[in-house]
């Protein structure tokens, strides 16, 4: 059985106490405690400022799991990319910046879109999904 498992801590000293906070989970295929995800589409691009790029153009079946991790790889952290879900603005990742988010694509627009800003953002992506096979864009 494929398993993946994602990891997180976060520490802070931004309070007179410090913070920290850890937390791990297997991705399961939806509606089990069993399976886990099976398929992962992984890319790493470089996109010049002012440029849009689609990272998932192509749709998982709906209504199965898929985990997305999106990293920035820039090391000026006035590089950024702004990313979109469906045509929903989800926010910046400056250089340095990474985020994983669960994902629900229902249709065939539902795509990730990133747009860079600033200079070339170097970019890591990796969508984790079930045993589904992603159609041709």
């Amino acid at each position: 059985m494929a398993t993946t498992t994602a990891a997180v801590t976060l520490s802070s000293d931004l309070l007179s106490d410090a913070m920290s906070v850890s937390a791990s989970t297997t991705c399961m295929k939806a509606g089990t405690t069993a399976d886990g995800l099976d398929q992962m589409e992984h890319g790493y691009v470089e996109i010049a400022s002012g440029t849009a790029y689609d990272i998932i153009g192509n749709t998982p079946t709906a209504s199965k799991a898929s985990k997305l991790y999106v990293k920035n790889h820039s090391t000026d952290e006035t590089y950024y990319i702004s990313v979109v879900l469906d045509a929903q603005a989800v926010g910046r990742l400056y250089g340095g910046d990474w985020m994983f988010i669960p994902a629900n694509f229902h249709d065939a627009n539902a795509d990730v879109e990133i747009t860079a800003t600033g200079g070339t953002n170097k970019v890591e992506y990796a969508l984790f999904h079930e045993g589904t096979t992603l159609v041709a864009s």
